[in-house]
């Protein structure tokens, strides 16, 4: 049987790390091999930096699955801190900026559970939403000031915030719920 252990332990510190290695692997050669083609073909549309956005949820899903594996503070930062390590490490084309946005993104998808340890180990609808929600708005304002978003028109930059948004809750929000609902279902995980 699977346990969900709340407390920092060696398996707690293992499973952390390989959901950031997996999920590191998964970033540089699953999601960024389709970004890098998807923005490619766009280029001559003008529309290539909302592929940008409309990515962004991907890239933030580590956190949730570490919290959720690990209920408790701290885990979905480091989760996603690892991921953005094994990235970089591997190849991934934002080299050192992706640390940065690793701490930020799990950071901030603890925001919708913290400080409460009970919503962490509850894992809820709303708890993965709001989370999803502060991840993508903090992505939305790192890449705006490190990119230089700025300088694209009003619509572009409306456009590019709202596709941001939508990534987040749909990616990172709904889809990784729905994984863990079925994974529940399967293996019926006790918290300890």
């Amino acid at each position: 049987m699977f346990t969900r252990s709340s407390k920092w332990n060696v398996k707690s510190i293992i499973l952390v790390a390989l959901i950031g290695i997996i999920m590191g692997v998964i970033y540089t050669y699953g999601f960024n091999w389709a970004y890098n083609l998807i923005k490619m073909a766009l280029i001559p549309t003008g529309f290539a930096p909302v592929v940008d956005t409309v990515f962004t949820g991907l890239w933030l899903m580590a956190a949730p699955l570490a919290i959720y594996f690990v209920p408790t503070a701290g885990s979905g930062t480091i989760g996603e801190l690892l991921a953005a390590v094994v990235e970089m490490a591997i190849g991934g084309q934002w080299g050192a900026t992706t640390i940065i946005s690793g701490i930020l993104q799990g950071a901030l998808n603890e925001i919708g559970f913290f400080p409460k340890k009970e919503r962490y180990q509850k894992f809820s609808w709303a708890s993965v939403i709001t989370g999803a929600i502060f991840a993508g708005l903090g992505c939305f304002i790192l890449s705006y000031v490190l990119y230089g978003w700025a300088k694209f028109s009003l619509v572009l930059q409306i456009t590019m915030f709202i596709t941001n948004l939508i990534s987040a809750v749909v990616f990172d929000g709904i889809l990784v719920k729905l994984i863990i609902n079925m994974f529940e279902r399967a293996v019926k995980p006790k918290i300890s």
